[in-house]
Parts: structure tokens; sequence; C-alpha cells
């Protein structure tokens, strides 16, 4: 399967309030992969781990807007990130702004003018999302738990109790290696689970559908027997993008900065950070 089959990560960058509390959700409701990113030197390293992503960039925050007109200049010309998408959100209502970044420049995910409201700017950006295929044809976002020790699982089936930790996690299912291993059947129905996703409990059902061999363990695939009550799935959405968001800041924390020479040619421009 092709790496846009499973959707484009999207990136805000030095996302406003308006955008961490509410804006955020709403997208994940959609299932789009989404992260913040609140350093301009974290976003050079990601966006090259993912050069087919889409980063908004909020040129309200973070350095003076001639600065940000010179490294989205850049980044578009960086032959290396020929895939990537850049969009703007902005409360400047300045038409010759947009116009500078759409026209000129040549932005290919928008200018969202948040000054529209909520309900405007959560539509605009769902429709530049669609447009850009987003989502590909991945259904639901996924987020791995294998690094995560504060994610956990138990259960009870008549006699037999087993705790695990959870492998990855969305709001039809998950996966996960129990201890000791109960030799569950394909189609059996657990219906006394809770999963502990860090400071959230969710107790719930589940039908195994599914095993495979991960070493010497059993990894059970496991699908919630019947739509989840809303604030379940919201605990469990609320996991995924803290999961999500731990998981690429530890990749961009290991990855190497850009080549010296790009770094050193940039490197005035984010000293104000």
């Amino acid at each position: 399967m092709a790496e846009t089959d499973l959707g484009r990560k999207v990136f805000f960058l030095y996302p406003p309030s308006v955008i961490r509390d509410d804006l955020i959700s709403r997208l994940m409701e959609h299932e789009y992969e989404v992260y913040m990113l609140k350093d301009i030197a974290v976003a050079d390293k990601v966006i090259r781990l993912y050069p087919d992503s889409i980063c908004f960039v909020n040129i309200d925050a973070g350095m003076e807007e001639e600065k940000w007109e010179e490294w989205i200049t850049k980044t578009l010309s960086d032959p290396s990130l020929s895939t990537l998408g850049i969009g703007i959100v902005s409360y400047n209502t300045d038409e010759g702004l947009q116009k500078k970044y759409l026209m000129d420049i040549g932005i290919q995910c928008g200018f969202i003018k948040l000054k529209l409201g909520l309900e405007e700017s959560t539509r605009i950006l769902l429709a530049t999302l669609q447009a850009n295929e987003a989502r590909g044809r991945r259904k639901y976002v996924r987020a791995n738990c294998a690094l995560d020790n504060l994610s956990a699982i138990n259960l009870r089936q008549g006699p037999i109790q087993a705790a695990g930790n959870l492998h990855d996690i969305s709001v039809v299912g998950f996966s996960c290696i129990l201890d000791p291993d109960p030799a569950f059947s394909k189609g059996t129905v657990l219906r006394d689970i809770q999963l502990k996703l860090r400071a959230s409990l969710v107790r719930t059902e589940a039908v195994v559908y599914g095993m495979r061999q991960v070493e010497d363990r059993t990894m059970y695939v496991m699908l919630f027997k019947s739509k989840l009550e809303d604030h379940a799935t919201s605990k469990i959405r609320n996991y995924i993008q803290t999961a999500l968001q731990m998981e690429i800041e530890l990749q961009a924390e290991q990855a190497e900065s850009p080549a010296p020479a790009k770094t050193e040619e940039i490197r005035d421009e984010f000293l104000s950070l």
C-alpha cells in the first residue's frame, strides 16, 4: 500500500488557541491525523521526515510575517519537499497578504481566515483536506501504544482474567498482547474489558477479529462490539491525539537536523524565537 493511501499527516505550526482547543478535535472526528508543532526547528525536521504531509502555518506567531514569507518561499523551493503542502491560518484579513501567499508565492493549501469564525474555518479546512486527499483510503486514525507504559488492558471472561499492553487503538478497535494468553479463538465475544488510556478508563465489549504471532506471543486484534457511547469515543480520540503527538515529538527528537549548509542559511532568521 502506498504511503498516500494511508493519508497525509496534518501539522499546525504555532497553532492559535482556537485550533488547539477546538479545531483539532473537530478534524480528528473526521479521522484526519493531526499534530501541533510549537517550534520551527522541530517543524523543519518533521516535514523532512514526512515530505508528503500538509503544514498549516500560523503567520501571526513565532516570528515576523516577513520572516515567514522567507521561510515558506525557501521551503517550497526545496526539491526534497516538492510533495509538501503548505497552507496558512491567520487572523489577518488583509486581501493583499492573502494574494501574496496564494498567487505570488503559490501555497497549495489555502489561506484560512480565522476571523470568519469556528464553523466557517472548520468547513474550509475540511474542504481543503479533502481536496488534498489528506485522509487517503484509510477510514480510521490508529495510534501506536507500544511505547506507552501508561496504557493497558484488563479483561474478565468467565473464570479467565488477563491483562496486557495495548499495541494500537482506533475508535473501532485495538490490538494487544495478553498475559497469561487466554487462547481466544476468532469470533469470541468479550463482555468485560477495561482499557486504561493514560488518565482515562473505558469499559467496553469487543469481538476477537483475528490473531497474529509476534515473536513467541499472540497478538489479538479486537473490534468494539457495538458503537461506542460518545463519552467513550471522546476519551479514545483524546488518547489517540496524545499518543500521536508523543510519537511525532519523539521522532523529531531522534531525527537529524537539516544539512548544515541549510541550517546555516536559516539560522539567523530563527534567533528571535
